[in-house]
C-alpha cells in the first residue's frame, strides 16, 4: 500500500501544471527540438532533455499554506542564502530604518512561481530596471533589477517583498497590482530564470529559518511576529 502511495506521489509531481508564462516556452523548445531531430538525431534528444527541463522549471504545484495569524510565509522555493539588517528599497518611501531581511536564491531547477508572505492588501508596486548580476551576492539586492511590493496585513504591519532578477533572468512578472488583496501563499508572480526573493520582516520578528535552510513557497515559516515565545540565540 505504501508503494502504491509512493507511486502515486511520483506520477503527480510529474503530472504538476505549469504556469501559464511556461506554455510559451515549452512550445518553442519543442519546435526547436523536432529542427533539431532534423539536423542530427542526438541534436534532437538533448532538445528532448531541454524541454522537459521546461516542464519542469515552470511548474506550478499546489501548497498548503500554514493558516495562524502573525506567521510570515516563504515567498519563494530555494535555500536561504543570507538573512541581514537592511533597509527595504528606496523607491518604496519606507526610510532608512532597517528590517532583518530574508534572502532566498532560486537556482535553475527551483519552482519559480512567487507567493504572498502574508494576507493583506498591497499598498505599493514599484518597479526598478538593473544590473543582472548572481542573484546570490549581497549587492544585487540594490544592482539587480527588482520589484518591490508593500503588503499591509489587517493589523496595519507592512511586510516588504521583492523580486529580484539573476544572472540568467530576464523578466520578472508581477501579477497583482496596488489595492489587491492577497491571502497567504497565493500566487502573485514568476521570475524567469535563475533569480531571488527579499523578505523584509516586520520590527521585532526573529526569523525562524537559517542561512543554508531550504526553503518552500506558501509552507515554509519564515518568522512569527505575534508570537509571545522567549527566542534563544
Amino acid at each position: 500500500m505504501k508503494g502504491q502511495d509512493n507511486q502515486m506521489d511520483s506520477i503527480t509531481s510529474i503530472l504538476t501544471p505549469i504556469h501559464r508564462e511556461g506554455h510559451r516556452w515549452v512550445v518553442i523548445f519543442a519546435a526547436v527540438t523536432v529542427v533539431l531531430f532534423l539536423i542530427w538525431n542526438p541534436l534532437g534528444w538533448l532538445g528532448v532533455i531541454l524541454t522537459l527541463w521546461c516542464l519542469y522549471f515552470f511548474r506550478d504545484p499546489d501548497r498548503v499554506t500554514p493558516s495562524r495569524e502573525g506567521l510570515v510565509i516563504s515567498p519563494a522555493d530555494g535555500v536561504v542564502n543570507m538573512i541581514t539588517e537592511a533597509s527595504p528599497p528606496e523607491e518604496l518611501g519606507l526610510g532608512d530604518m532597517t528590517r532583518t531581511r530574508v534572502s532566498i536564491f532560486m537556482n535553475v531547477f527551483n519552482c519559480h512561481v512567487n507567493r504572498s508572505p502574508v494576507a493583506g492588501k498591497v499598498k505599493r508596486v514599484a518597479y526598478r530596471p538593473g544590473l543582472f548580476l548572481n542573484a546570490d551576492l549581497d549587492k544585487a539586492s540594490d544592482a539587480n533589477e527588482r520589484n518591490s511590493l508593500v503588503i499591509e496585513r489587517a493589523d496595519g504591519e507592512q511586510i516588504v517583498v521583492v523580486q529580484i532578477a539573476g544572472l540568467v533572468a530576464r523578466r520578472i512578472v508581477c501579477d497583482v497590482t496596488e489595492g489587491h488583496d492577497l491571502a497567504a501563499g497565493e500566487r502573485f508572480g514568476i521570475i524567469r530564470f535563475g533569480s531571488r526573493l527579499d523578505v523584509y520582516l516586520p520590527q521585532g520578528a526573529v526569523p525562524l529559518v537559517a542561512v543554508g535552510q531550504t526553503a518552500i513557497a506558501g509552507e515554509t515559516v519564515l518568522a512569527d511576529s505575534i508570537s509571545v515565545e522567549p527566542h534563544h540565540v
